[in-house]
């Protein structure tokens, strides 16, 4: 079998390129990552979608820029196949972001996916050390592809 994933845009923007973008970024992660029969989501929000389910799943009342909602929290049944889950991004976050931090959108989007991705695979950074294995982890695979700040 193989990985299944789609990106959508649940936006007005037009985000052709930078899904294409993120598209090839995550097909080199999962390679890298040596994954195999995951299935999960990439969906593209604004900013007061994101509120509202920042507030609504964690209780946190303002946008953030990206959720994850694994499904691999209760394994239950086997499908032969790894639902991970979905993950959902502001382009309205990640476009302030990228330029507080002075990088590119391709950088910040991706950065933003792959921190969701590592989130659906178990990683967290509730602790120093979850912290530092989760963001050297995503570092490295940004470095890897290239995507520098």
């Amino acid at each position: 079998m193989e990985n299944t994933f789609e990106i959508f845009n649940e936006t007005k923007e037009n985000l052709t390129e930078e899904i294409k973008e993120l598209r090839e970024f995550i097909e080199f992660v999962l390679k890298e990552e040596q994954l195999e029969n995951v299935e999960f989501s990439i969906i593209f929000i604004d900013n007061p979608t994101i509120h509202k389910m920042n507030l609504e799943y964690r209780g946190v009342d303002r946008a953030t820029d990206v959720i994850s909602f694994a499904l691999e929290d209760n394994k239950t049944i086997d499908l032969g196949v790894r639902l991970l889950g979905d993950i959902y991004i502001s382009i309205d976050k990640a476009k302030e972001q990228a330029k507080m931090y002075q990088h590119s959108l391709k950088r910040e989007i991706s950065f933003l996916a792959v921190h969701g991705l590592l989130h659906l695979l178990g990683y967290d950074h509730m602790t120093k050390e979850e912290e530092q294995i989760m963001f050297s982890k995503q570092e490295d695979l940004l470095q890897k592809f290239n995507i520098t700040r």
